[in-house]
């Protein structure tokens, strides 16, 4: 029997197919039959065009409805799906070009010209690709190119390929923060198993409603919100992009609401954003970066919500889930999902017990078939018995719950004293006038590594180094207080969130602190 994921998810579609499936935000409406005809549409002109079980094909669009029945239709042909985001670069595409070895690839037209000129350079390194484009207005060659294709897709069952639960769906490359960007291959059954395990966990109705802001080329708002919605049979709005104000406009049509910490703090900005505005919600998820303690308790004490965050990564999917129904603990990610086996172990491997931090391991169905290309690396990402080793630090709560304080190599050890970056975050957030903070670790001559802080103020507020400092004296041990405060505006962050660390530590003013030329601070 095939286990294609499009099997599933049709199986799942409602019996009135005319129902709306998704809402864009200019109020075009797509109806369950649509979905169905479109990739079928999609489907037939790939394998029309030559494009096989296993081919690879490429996207770099904008957010679009047609961007999301792309998706769809790739997994319904066999084909590999390979989302890319809209902001690399001409270097970095050249490289997943190269790595990803496209039959097919879908940009955006004016990126059109310069693709075909990549794919000219690669010729003899890679076979050439077929280019086509699709706009955020669900326009293009490839629009055009499907007008005239029947949205017939012969194969069976539901027209979809047949596929075993371990053949490759999705290729995702990581962000490549500690070098070249990795294709994490996730199968069928990959997908499959944390889509059915999220549907059941969050509790999914057939009358919920999606609230969807997030982008499109990340496992997040692409599988863990589209995908999990669609199980449910449930409508999806569609917004372009994350604005609080067009948030606001259609919170009260919707019941769920997926984003990253940061979407949460700019709807806190918002003068309206309160408890009469969530009115209709069922639920607010929060991922793909740590959540801070203090917008946790700001929301609920705001709209009576606390925040389901979670935890989860691109080799995995959601991991590990706070309740829906039960205590939402700030600070804590919950419990693993049902078919996740989560252990926290020290570097011999020895499990650790409650309270102790280690790095989080895990192993399921939902845990990635490996690195593309690189089965170096794949071997090194696995424990003898299976586990896959996350490079998150974490421990096990009295509760049960479990809480991430970092990642190992965001590890600073200072004097030989192991400073886990999450907690000194968590000591400064509480201080009056701190917006955020990133602590990070930078060369020292005596230590080894200084533990560094880069903390954003609110605004007006009068905080100094010193001032700070002191606060923290009072909370922490003396080797965990930093030697060095900086303030920014505000911290940077990449486009799913998250505080990149490692440029913090490659900006000359932090690294150098503390280098001859700069000593450190008495």
């Amino acid at each position: 029997m095939s286990e294609n994921l499009y099997n599933l998810l049709r199986e799942r579609f409602p019996p009135d197919l005319a129902r709306t499936f998704l809402e864009a935000e200019t109020g075009a409406a797509y109806s369950f039959h649509d979905l169905d005809q479109q990739t079928s549409r999609y489907a037939s002109f790939f394998t029309r065009a030559g494009v096989s079980k296993g081919d690879r094909v490429l996207v770099q669009v904008e957010k679009s409805p047609q961007a999301l029945m792309l998706c769809l239709a790739c997994i319904r042909a066999g084909l590999i799906y390979v989302p890319l985001n809209p902001a690399y670069r001409r270097n970095e595409l050249r490289y997943l070009l190269a790595d990803a070895e496209p039959a097919a690839v879908i940009c955006r037209p004016a990126a059109l010209a310069d693709m075909q000129a990549l794919t000219r350079e690669l010729e003899g390194e890679i076979p050439s690709p077929r280019v086509a484009t699709l706009d955020e207005r669900g326009e293009g060659t490839l629009t055009d190119l499907c007008d005239d294709t029947p949205p017939i897709f012969d194969k069976t069952p539901y027209g979809a390929t047949p596929c075993a639960g371990s053949d490759v769906a999705v290729l995702l490359y990581t962000s490549g923060t500690t070098g070249r960007p990795k294709g994490a291959i996730l199968t069928h059954r990959n997908l499959a198993a944390n889509i059915v395990a999220l549907h059941d966990t969050w509790r999914w109705r057939p009358t919920d409603v999606l609230l969807h802001a997030l982008p499109l080329y990340h496992y997040h708002g692409l599988f863990i919100a589209c995908l999990t919605a669609l199980m449910g049979g449930t409508k999806i709005i569609f917004l372009p992009k994350f604005d609080a104000a067009a948030v606001m406009a259609r919170l009260a049509q919707a019941t769920v609401f997926m984003g990253v910490p940061t979407y949460y703090t700019r709807l806190l900005e918002h003068p309206q954003f309160g408890r009469d505005a969530c009115r209709t919600m069922r639920l607010f998820i929060s991922g793909s970066a740590p959540l801070r303690a203090q917008t946790f308790r700001e929301f609920e004490e705001r709209t009576g919500f606390p925040i389901l965050e979670r935890y989860g990564m691109t080799e995995a999917g959601v991991i590990t889930s706070n309740p829906v129904d039960g205590p939402r603990l700030a600070g804590t990610v919950g419990t693993p999902l049902p078919g996740v086996s989560v252990r926290v172990v020290d570097e011999a491997g020895n499990v650790l017990p409650t309270g102790e931090v280690g790095e989080v391991e895990i192993k399921g169905e939902n845990v990635f078939a490996g690195y593309w290309r690189k089965p170096d690396e794949t071997a090194e990402s696995f424990t003898a018995d299976g586990f896959f080793k996350t490079g998150d630090l974490g421990r096990w709560e009295p509760n049960g719950y479990l809480a991430i304080v970092g990642r190992s190599k965001d590890l600073v050890i200072t004097g030989g004293l192991n400073v886990y970056p999450k907690e000194i975050e968590l000591a400064i957030d509480q201080i009056e006038g701190v917006a955020e903070s990133a602590v990070i670790g930078v060369p020292h001559p005596d230590f080894g590594e200084a533990v560094v802080a880069v903390v954003a103020r609110k605004p007006g507020a009068n905080l100094t180094e010193e001032s700070l400092l002191a606060q923290l004296q009072e909370a922490l041990a003396n080797y965990k207080v930093p030697k060095r405060v900086f303030f920014v505006d505000e911290l940077p962050r990449n486009a799913m969130g998250k505080v990149p660390k490692n440029l913090l530590r490659s900006q000359l003013e932090y690294a150098a602190a503390f280098s001859p030329a700069r000593p450190a601070r008495p």
